[in-house]
Formats: structure tokens, C-alpha cells, sequence
């Protein structure tokens, strides 16, 4: 048979897919691996999209959307994000994974160099292998705040660097970078002549202080310190923002999201809409314009909601000593297991998923500073969600074992600790408000064990260092 390119071989497959995969063939299982809102759509929103139906308003649309949405969002932006633009400058897309692409395509070309956060939403990464460019992961590490390393950032610079991905309230750690965070990004992009493509899809779940949109913001100078470019556009304009009605309204398959661009893009955005999709389907299309036209009450009730629960969650990893990320935005817990995952979270959530029925996001999956972490998705009910944390595996006592009928925690041996472990204690910052919370540990062995230990009985190698 014909070959097929090879570029595509590079894509790899999405960590998080798998596990959710195979979730979907076991019997009671807790899913906490998905970003699935828990919260129903509110009723206005899905009369609108029905009403659609209904009256046969299911025509295409131009390329970028209906007006009257587009209108929309202009508004929006305006008032809440600080952002001045205008309908030739909003497009409507297939959800935020696809205006992702459509971004990414239209700045690169192949062998173009991406900066990628890592950990970072495995999208970034899968966007430019399929576009025949090259990740350049950026750390995003505890010891920093979670913020990007602006001099580590300066050192993974080349000649071919076009583009800096930018995810805040990030997904998958739920840091939240502030202003001076995005001001310094924004002056460096200026610095290196880099496009910015800014995620913003949990841009209403901030939790400690207010979002910030780094297209609202200004340059405050370059540097003469940057290499100069023959291909350099001398252009202010270099911010892509996307957006996505999935989290907000809770409208995952609806598949409504949207980019905002800088001027000049129109041409080539109507061009490769038509070439990908063509539209929007307009029922979709309508019941986000009532979303956005609506009540605004049903997110903050949804974010409060979320809070909550992260509240109660981290309460109980705190009791059980297991060591976490303090989130400031998104609905996601970033949790360390690394005493229990042998080098090899990926595997380790698998067996985990096997025995105890509880899916979770490897934290590899997002690059390898995941290693050692799961990604827990708050955004399900509070029982499941503490249920599934009280099914970990704690550092401080050996876990329960595993019943051979149905893969749950059985009556604990006499290994197991009867009290429960101490309240962690932060041992860190994670964000301006945020701590890293741990129980103390032994230091880490440099090799994993050769034969991958159980999820749950195995007894654990100490974590790597962090």
C-alpha cells in the first residue's frame, strides 16, 4: 500500500484517551480523568440550541460563525477579559482543540520550533507533530511557582522558534499565573519575534484572584539583547487567544469554541475554516449566543461548586499525607504518587484503573515533569471524587489490598497504619497562593524496580526528588 507521511508517526497518543478508553469497558468505575463538567447545562441554553432544531435553522453559516454570536463575543471580551477587538477578528470553531489547530497551522511551517509548557495539555504537543513542527517543552516547576523560567526560556531559543503556547488557568496543574507572570511572557515574546497562543478555556474559574487575558496587556519594551531576524515583522499584533464554551457552560459536545486574532487573519482563517470544516453547526452556535446572552449565574454556581470540592479533596489528601499542587483556577488536582508508581505513572494508573477502579490522568501524559503525578479531575460529585482519593495509595501506612471479586479496597491488613496519617504540611510555594503540600520522605532511589509493582499492594520505592 502507499506510505503514509511520516510526520504522523511522531503524534503520540493521548494518555488521557487511554485511560478513559478503557474505563469505559470495566464495571463501576470513578472517573476522575476527564475534564467532563458534572453540572447540568442550564435550561435556557439547551432551549435555544432545541429551539434551533425545531425551526429547521440548521443552514451553514459563514466561515466564522453566525454574526449575531460573533457580536457576542466581541461584548464579552470587551467587559470581562479587557480585550478591544472586533468581528472580523472572532472565529467560531470546532471547540478549543480545533481553533488550537487552526491557530498552530496558520504560524507554522514544518520544522518550526513550538514552546510547550510541561507539564502542558497534551493537545499542545499532539497540534505540532501533526503539523510537522517540533515541541520544545518549557518546565514549569515547583521550586519556580510553576511559572515559566524566562532565562531557562531564553536558552531553548533557535534560529527556527515560532511559537509560545501559553495556558493559564493551566490545565493540567490549575495554576493560575498573574499579571506580572504574563507581562514578562508578553515582553519576551516581542523580544524573540514569537506568535503567543494563549489558552484561556478555564478563564472563569479563577479562584484567588482575577484572570488576567495577556492580549489585554501592552509590551513595556523590548531588549537589544535578541538576534536579529531577516523574517522579522516588526508587528506589536502577536497574540492568538482561545476560548471555549465546553467548561463554561458545561457544552463538552457541543463542540463550540472560539479564537481571537490579531488583524489581518480574516483571509486566511475563511480560507482554512472552509478547507477544515466549513462551519459551525448552527443549532450549537445558538444555544451559545443564549449562553453568553444569558444569566451568568449557572458558571458562578458551577465554580463555587468546584471549589468546594477542592476543598474537600485537598482536606483529605492532606488527612491521607499524600502530597498535592494548591490550585488557584481550572477544576483539576495535580497529586503526587510517586512512592507508589515505580518510574512509571502511565502503567501504574492503568493497573490502578484494573484494581481499584478509580480512573485518573497519568501525569506523563502532560510531559515528562508529570512523571510521578496523576491529574484528578473535581468536576464530579463529591462522593465519587473523595471516594476515589480515599482508593490511593498513601506513603505513610501500606494500602488496603485489592479484592479479587471486584477490584476495591477489602478489609486493611495488619501492615496498614490504624490512624490515620498527620495533616501535610506546604513544604513550598506552588503559585503566589498556592502550596505544594507533602508529609516528609525519604530521598529518592535513582532506579525504578525492574518488574512494575501493583497499584495498590506493592510496597512503594521512595519518590523521586522534586
Amino acid at each position: 500500500m502507499p506510505r503514509l507521511a511520516p510526520h504522523t508517526d511522531s503524534v503520540p497518543p493521548s494518555g488521557i484517551r487511554r485511560i478513559f478508553e478503557l474505563a469505559h469497558v470495566l464495571d463501576d468505575v470513578i472517573l476522575l480523568v476527564i475534564g467532563e463538567p458534572d453540572v447540568p447545562v442550564a435550561p435556557p441554553i439547551l432551549a435555544e440550541g432545541a429551539l434551533a432544531w425545531t425551526d429547521d435553522d440548521t443552514a451553514y453559516t459563514p466561515n466564522g460563525g453566525i454574526t449575531p454570536l460573533r457580536e457576542a463575543i466581541v461584548r464579552e471580551v470587551a467587559r470581562r477579559n479587557g480585550i478591544h477587538t472586533d468581528v472580523e477578528r472572532v472565529w467560531v470553531t470546532n471547540g478549543a482543540t480545533q481553533a488550537l489547530f487552526l491557530a498552530m497551522s496558520l504560524v507554522l511551517d514544518p520544522g518550526d520550533e513550538v514552546l510547550v509548557p510541561d507539564p502542558g495539555y497534551t493537545t499542545f504537543t499532539m497540534n505540532a507533530h501533526l503539523l510537522n513542527a517540533v515541541p520544545v517543552p518549557y518546565p514549569l516547576r515547583p521550586e519556580n511557582d510553576f511559572a515559566p523560567d524566562l532565562a531557562e526560556l531564553a536558552r531553548l531559543i533557535t534560529p527556527r522558534t515560532r511559537l509560545l503556547v501559553v495556558n493559564s488557568p493551566s490545565n493540567p496543574l490549575g495554576a493560575v499565573f498573574d499579571e506580572r507572570t504574563l507581562q514578562a511572557l508578553l515582553d519576551f515574546a516581542h523580544e524573540y519575534d514569537l506568535w503567543i497562543i494563549s489558552d484561556e478555556v478555564y478563564e472563569r474559574f479563577s479562584y484567588e484572584h482575577p484572570h488576567v487575558s495577556i492580549a489585554s496587556l501592552q509590551p513595556s519594551g523590548g531588549s537589544e539583547s535578541a538576534p536579529e531576524r531577516a523574517d522579522a515583522r516588526g508587528d506589536d499584533d502577536r497574540v492568538i487567544t482561545v476560548f471555549s464554551a465546553s467548561k463554561t457552560y458545561a457544552l463538552t459536545g457541543a463542540r463550540v469554541g472560539w479564537l481571537l486574532t490579531p488583524s489581518g487573519f480574516a483571509p486566511l482563517l475563511r480560507s482554512a475554516q472552509e478547507a477544515m470544516i466549513s462551519c459551525i453547526n448552527t443549532p450549537a452556535q445558538r444555544a451559545v449566543l443564549a449562553a453568553l446572552e444569558g444569566s451568568q449565574q449557572p458558571v458562578e454556581d458551577a465554580a463555587a461548586h468546584y471549589r468546594d470540592n477542592l476543598a474537600a479533596a485537598t482536606a483529605l489528601l492532606s488527612e491521607r499525607g499524600i502530597r498535592y499542587l494548591e490550585p488557584t483556577g481550572a477544576f483539576y488536582l495535580w497529586v503526587d504518587v510517586s512512592h507508589a508508581t515505580g518510574g512509571d505513572v502511565a502503567g501504574w494508573a492503568e493497573r490502578f484503573l484494573l484494581e481499584q477502579r478509580v480512573a485518573v490522568a497519568p501525569g506523563s501524559a502532560f510531559g515528562r515533569m508529570g512523571e510521578g503525578w496523576i491529574r484528578l479531575c473535581v468536576a464530579a460529585s463529591l462522593d465519587d471524587l473523595l471516594e476515589g482519593i480515599r482508593r490511593l495509595p498513601a506513603p505513610a501506612f501500606a494500602p488496603a489490598p485489592v479484592s479479587p471479586e471486584r477490584g476495591v479496597p477489602a478489609t486493611p491488613t495488619a501492615q496498614a497504619s490504624p490512624e490515620p496519617a498527620e495533616p501535610a504540611e506546604p513544604i513550598g510555594p506552588a503559585t503566589p497562593d498556592a502550596s505544594l503540600h507533602a508529609t516528609p520522605t525519604p530521598q529518592a532511589s535513582p532506579h525504578a524496580p525492574t518488574s512494575a509493582p501493583s497499584a495498590s499492594t506493592a510496597t512503594p520505592p521512595p519518590p523521586a526528588a522534586r
